[in-house]
């Protein structure tokens, strides 16, 4: 075997192993904390504490409190800020998506069944499709819009709607059903780096000069967060899209993404409810419901 080709393997081999294990620490951070801000007691009557709450883990006890306050200094220089997740799970994602994808475009990118193109013109719109789709949903987070749950939620799903069709009817099924996932991705890694973190980092200044830091920055950077929160249950589902090819390569395929994407969102809500101690368990099993419907749809109108 060429030594290059053998030390592509292995380079795949642990970027994919990376990229599995850095989402898995990602996503399980998003679910624990923002499981932790819907669980905590809020009712707390202290200039310090705005909430409270008890776990248990391996046997101990620990006592959690979110602060009003900034904490001591020495204990701001320990601070665990939880970015690399984030970070490495995108950084591996976009390297396999060049070592992989862009560099056999010819062959796993473009469906000349689908759209005869260049692999050079695949590449270009891939990344394209990335940039833009970032540019518009940054924007819309920044617009008016964001004030208003559901017409921005609609906004969003009409977005997921036009990208899935329009990039089904340009690159092969797999791999726009990657294109999708690589999208949202990014728009999650983009929430981190551009938003959460950077605000984060300016309330940790505010604290080290000893300033009563803007409240604003944590609520937008909360804002993002629970965005990512909802988005993660779809990105799962596309990273796993590769073995389910009765879907990728249905006639309405890009229309089963979008169902999905609904039906995820539905049941990440239900949980992020409970978390809350509202239960409505109608949404989870409409979500269940919901899925057994397409699941039959696809049988009876198969291509």
């Amino acid at each position: 075997m060429d030594i290059l080709a053998y030390t592509f393997k292995w380079l795949e081999l642990l970027l994919r192993w990376g990229h599995v294990l850095f989402a898995i620490l990602w996503v399980g951070n998003s679910f624990l904390f923002n499981y932790l801000d819907n669980k905590l007691n809020k009712n707390i009557t202290s200039n310090d504490v705005d909430a409270e709450g008890y776990l248990m883990h391996s046997g101990y006890y620990y006592k959690l409190s979110r602060l009003k306050k900034s904490p001591p200094i020495d204990y701001i220089n320990r601070l665990v800020i939880f970015k690399w997740q984030s970070y490495l799970t995108f950084i591996t994602g976009i390297l396999l998506l060049i070592i992989i994808y862009y560099k056999n475009s010819g062959i796993l990118m473009v469906d000349k069944r689908v759209l005869e193109i260049s692999p050079l013109n695949a590449i270009l719109i891939s990344a394209a499709s990335i940039i833009i789709s970032w540019i518009v949903y940054d924007f819309l987070c920044k617009s008016k819009l964001i004030n208003n749950n559901v017409i921005f939620s609609l906004s969003i799903f009409i977005l997921l709607v036009i990208i899935s069709f329009v990039l089904t009817k340009i690159f092969g099924s797999k791999f726009a059903f990657l294109s999708v996932g690589l999208i949202i991705g990014t728009n999650m890694f983009g929430n981190v780096f551009t938003v959460i973190i950077p605000n984060q980092m300016n309330i940790i200044n505010s604290s080290k000069k000893n300033e009563k830091f803007d409240t604003s920055l944590s609520l937008a950077a909360k804002q993002r967060s629970i965005h990512n929160n909802y988005s993660t249950f779809l990105v799962l589902f596309i990273m796993l899209s590769g073995h389910y090819s009765f879907i990728i390569y249905h006639k309405y395929n890009w229309l089963i993404l979008c169902l999905v994407g609904i039906i995820s969102v539905a049941a990440r809500h239900y949980f992020n409810l409970r978390g809350r101690n509202i239960h409505r368990l109608y949404i989870l099993i409409s979500s269940i419901f919901a899925l057994i419907v397409l699941a039959v749809l696809l049988l009876i109108f198969k291509n």
